[in-house]
């Protein structure tokens, strides 16, 4: 079904975070977003929100170059008699990366095209689940004793599953810390974000010993090869995220050995589609995926919720209620209950922005005639 968009509203936000959130490459205390409002000629809006952050550290994308690729070439390039959300990627596909913003255009889209239908987000992707378990994912502290107590708090709300950030110099000691203060019964896995090399790959494997679900990410974003010779080394099962961009190099690195399970960011593979096409590949090939995060909004946070009520995704996500990181999100709050956060089930991403909390954070906004 054709969409025929009218324009496009481009709108910054600033979203201070509850705590700073530190990882190996740096610490944030706020949310720059980018958020996308595509309007049909019917009059229908639909939303998105671009992951891209501030600075170029968790990948090459940043919000002001997403806000400047969107309005200079891929704003300009939908065509004036309409498209449908299929279509977005093919005609954005001349334009060389630029995943981030890609697929908030194609996100933003999408939900337009649903909510005309009545068509919730979930049911078009093909959930098969209305509520999905939900882990959290810890940043890296001043000290263990202020990571055990973190982790505490997160246990007592009722996630199900706890993720460690590490680095070097930051790994055996406080997942040990953890892992003996909680118990084995406890859900736990790491993330390096890419921190180490394959020269540590002995440190890696004490790692081993604490029976992790997974290490996630530990070695660059581009190389596959050392990954799966690390995967060789270590019992800990490897989890690549930055480095799978779309369903090829997913392929590939289940193809090399380099990983056995793979963290899903609709944003960084350039959309909700190609984030499904991912799934249904490794559930061919019996690889567990679960739904990573980038701090989102409700806008973004309700797109993952339902991608990860899909089937294949069999680990909790870091589908995060929205207290984990904003005390105001600027649409009704998706709250942790029983360990598990609903689907949305309305229209589209099946919700909206709040007007007076959305206007209290906007720190720009520009309008894109198509």
């Amino acid at each position: 079904m054709k969409t025929r968009i009218s324009g496009v509203e481009l709108r910054r936000v600033a979203m201070p975070l509850v705590t700073p959130f530190r990882t190996s490459f740096g610490v944030q205390t706020s949310r720059d977003v980018l958020l996308l409002r595509v309007v049909t000629s019917a009059g229908t809006e639909g939303w998105a929100e671009c992951a891209a952050m501030s600075e170029p550290r968790y990948c090459s994308e940043y919000a002001d170059g997403a806000q400047d690729v969107l309005r200079r070439f891929l704003i300009p390039a939908l065509p004036k008699d309409g498209v449908d959300a299929v279509a977005v990627g093919r005609i954005l596909e001349p334009f060389t990366g630029h995943r981030m913003a890609k697929a908030a255009l194609e996100t933003a889209v999408l939900d337009a095209q649903l909510r005309t239908s009545g068509e919730s987000f979930a049911s078009h992707l093909g959930a098969a689940r209305d509520r999905v378990p939900c882990g959290v994912s810890v940043g890296i502290m001043d000290s263990v004793p202020e990571l055990l107590d973190a982790v505490e708090g997160y246990l007592a709300e009722g996630y199900a599953r706890i993720k460690l950030k590490i680095e070097p110099g930051w790994d055996v000691e406080p997942v040990r810390a953890v892992r003996e203060q909680f118990g084995d019964d406890l859900l736990l896995q790491v993330d390096a974000n890419a921190a180490y090399t394959l020269v540590d790959a002995q440190q890696l494997a004490k790692l081993d010993a604490f029976g992790l679900l997974l290490i996630e990410q530990p070695l660059a974003n581009d190389d596959m090869v050392q990954h799966a010779q690390l995967a060789r080394l270590l019992r800990t099962p490897v989890c690549l995220d930055e480095s799978i961009e779309s369903a090829a190099d997913a392929a590939a690195a289940i193809s090399l050995g380099a990983c056995s399970v793979i963290n899903v960011k609709p944003a960084r593979v350039g959309g909700y589609l190609e984030a499904r096409r991912i799934h249904d590949l490794a559930r061919a090939h019996g690889v567990p995926v679960w739904c990573g995060g980038m701090l989102e909004t409700g806008i973004g946070r309700a797109a993952n919720v339902a991608l990860a009520a899909l089937p294949g995704f069999t680990l909790p996500g870091d589908t995060s209620a929205s207290r984990r990181y904003f005390a105001t999100d600027i649409t009704p709050p998706f709250v942790l209950r029983d360990g598990h956060i609903d689907v949305p089930t309305g229209p589209g991403l099946g919700v909206e922005p709040l007007p007076a909390a959305l206007d209290e954070v906007t720190t720009a906004s520009e309008w894109i005639a198509i």
